[in-house]
């Protein structure tokens, strides 16, 4: 049974599903204003092998995930500009050719890294009506006002609104560093947006309040309750949305409906490259097509990803991905040259189950792998143990023997430091010698002396 973390109680807690073996998961789903980088699909690989290893353990699954295109403003404060309109600026096009575009290199990048999307995709403009059906529910209990930019919700009306993120207000008011114009309290939040009166927006709804377009938490509720209903069993995200966005989530939709939100939250830690956030001043902005483009196979990626637990920093250098693609391409030439059977590993398996159902400890689930790999079980055993890993793992193993990859040679640099280990063995050096040989193990390689 899965242990998972839950960011609402800051504990590992056994997974127990709101109905029996039927698991309703929502995850936050990409804004399409501007091109979703590696940092962005290391969450949502990560919320792919939640959805495989929640199915290996026998649950039926009901994933959805929203597409946001509209409403999400570049401050968190609720001002500043709608991304998507700035980003139809940047790019020179419409706000619904952008968000196609930006939607297909999402779509793009996630079947590169074979993560199973949802079969139905939430558009925030698909469900306009939804949101302000929300709206009113809340201004029927007395818990909005009006103010010149739009309806907000009034927080100090709903007493448990910092149990997610567990902030202290007195502290965060007063380090509040924004200019809170109208608001009643610094941490309420918009939920209808009045169009600026001295420009035309692209995107704009008549509603009960004024012409003008939703914020963007409201459409997280609104669509996740449509779908799932008004309690679920997981919500995912990154960890920059606990103290805001799905802080904000919890308190519009517990008390539209009094009743618990969502039982499991699941969320995931930043990546980082070279040590440094990503940035467009730094220049340190990737996509999975930059990844491909400069010769490594996606999967590789995905691969790196797994070596780093979800709720750990991540760093990317193009090192470490290159001793991945070197891991991978001898994994998948190992595979290549096993017969094929149907009998597992039981052994293997339950230690690989184990691991995976432990906060999906994807480090640990690799090492299991390997040990499996190097084992001296029959080589068709390995096999059909590997397909069964692979399909919590996705990294594609039944495609090893059909890739002309898997039948590469050991690659310039594992012989190089092959060559460099006989020296040292020559020379006495056995503790610097017994180094190389354990580089050359972590990157995927068995080194036996003969």
């Amino acid at each position: 049974m899965l242990k998972i973390y839950n960011t609402l109680s800051r504990t590992e807690e056994e997974f127990k599903p709101l109905k029996n073996q039927a698991v309703g998961i929502y995850s936050c789903g990409p804004t399409v204003y501007d091109y979703q980088h590696i940092g962005h699909l290391r969450r949502y690989v990560g919320d792919d092998i939640l959805i495989r290893v929640l199915r290996a353990d026998g649950f039926k699954i009901h994933h959805v995930m929203n597409i946001t295109d509209v409403g999400h403003l570049t401050s968190d404060s609720d001002t500043g500009e709608d991304k998507m309109e700035k980003g139809a600026k940047k790019f020179g096009k419409n706000v619904w050719d952008l968000a196609k575009m930006f939607e297909q290199q999402f779509k793009d990048s996630c079947k590169e890294l074979n993560i199973e999307l949802p079969t139905d995709l939430m558009h925030a403009t698909d469900f306009i009506k939804e949101q302000i059906e929300l709206i009113q529910i809340l201004e029927g209990k007395g818990l909005t006002y009006r103010i010149d930019d739009g309806v907000y919700f009034d927080t100090a009306k709903f007493p448990a609104y910092f149990k997610l993120s567990r902030q202290n207000p007195d502290e965060l008011r007063a380090g509040a560093r924004i200019d809170m114009g109208d608001k009643k309290n610094v941490s309420d939040f918009a939920l209808w947006k009045f169009s600026p009166k001295e420009e035309k927006r692209q995107m704009e709804w008549e509603s009960p309040w004024g012409v003008g377009f939703p914020g963007w938490h409201i459409e997280c509720s609104a669509m996740s309750m449509k779908a799932l209903g008004e309690t679920f069993d997981i919500h995912t995200g990154g960890i920059d949305h606990i103290n805001i966005h799905h802080t904000n989530e919890i308190a519009q939709s517990e008390a539209a409906t009094g009743k618990p939100f969502v039982n499991y939250w699941v969320h995931h830690a930043f990546l980082m490259v070279e040590d440094e956030k990503m940035s467009k001043s730094s220049g340190n902005i990737y996509t999975v097509q930059d990844v491909v483009q400069k010769g490594f196979n996606p999967l590789a990626l995905r691969y790196l990803y797994l070596q780093t637990h979800y709720r750990q920093e991540m760093n990317f250098t193009w090192e470490a991905l290159e001793a991945a693609q070197t891991a991978l391409n001898r994994l998948y030439q190992i595979v290549a040259n096993l017969p094929e059977a149907t009998t597992v590993s039981k052994k293997y398996l339950d230690n690989f189950f184990a691991v995976v159902n432990d906060d999906l400890n994807m480090p640990k689930a690799v090492s299991v792998v390997w040990e499996m790999l190097k084992s001296e079980i029959a080589d068709g055993e390995k096999h059909a143990t590997i397909l069964e890993m692979d399909k919590v793992l996705g990294l594609s193993v039944q495609d090893a023997k059909g890739n002309s990859e898997n039948k590469e040679k050991v690659p310039p640099e594992v012989s190089e430091m092959l060559k460099k280990r006989e020296e040292l063995r020559s020379q006495k050096k056995y503790q610097e010698a017994d180094e190389i040989r354990n580089k050359i193990i972590e990157m995927g390689y068995k080194v036996e002396d003969k």
